[in-house]
């Protein structure tokens, strides 16, 4: 049985400056993926997943990237689910996150956090209790794969994930995992998983 399902959204152009963030909406950062990601992960109609928690990692910035984290099961209401009103929970989590130092964690509200970390130590510390797959048209197929414990699905923006750091996932345990030869965006990646786990 899976417990938790875990998506990681590597937002590689999305600016950690909520006024940059919410003013980048149909540029070429595409911070719309960032809304579009997390609505997918975390709802259904007239209700919540259960069970999901959705790492975004912004890292256009001037100092730390940041990691925000929200988590189903602790979550209240969370303003509506329109784009705007998620962009709108991500730029708080910005803002909030004025002042922490490298490696600092703040509390925005219930079951939402924001870190200024990096990917890959992110990754670290996931890969020591998950399963780690990286999405990849050229991965093995999902249909095929068996999930043990807490699977963690790793995602990208529209900017490629570096081979470099790809070798680092791999070294963490990281499996290439295909859901077809398309390339999806990343919000329709989730939808397909979710599709895929609930079918089992």
């Amino acid at each position: 049985m899976i417990a938790t399902r875990t998506f990681v959204l590597r937002a590689r152009a999305a600016p950690t400056d909520s006024r940059k963030l919410l003013a980048g909406v149909g540029t070429d950062a595409h911070v719309e993926i960032l809304a579009h990601t997390l609505m997918n992960a975390l709802f259904v109609a007239q209700s919540h997943r259960p069970d999901v928690v959705v790492h975004l990692l912004l890292e256009s910035t001037a100092d730390y990237s940041r990691a925000i984290r929200f988590e189903a099961n602790v979550m209240g209401g969370i303003g509506g689910f329109d784009e705007a009103a998620l962009l709108g929970r991500i730029a708080g989590a910005l803002d909030a996150s004025r002042g922490l130092g490298k490696d600092e964690t703040r509390v925005v509200e219930a079951g939402v956090s924001v870190r200024t970390s990096g990917f890959e130590r992110v990754m670290q510390e996931l890969a020591t209790n998950h399963e780690l797959f990286l999405m990849d048209p050229k991965g093995s197929p999902i249909r095929e794969q068996v999930f043990i414990g807490n699977p963690c699905f790793v995602l990208t923006d529209h900017i490629p994930m570096p081979k470099n750091t790809i070798r680092g996932l791999e070294r963490l345990g990281a499996r290439k995992l295909a859901l077809g030869s398309r390339m999806l965006f990343a919000s329709q990646c989730v939808t397909v998983i979710h599709h895929e786990l609930d079918q089992r």
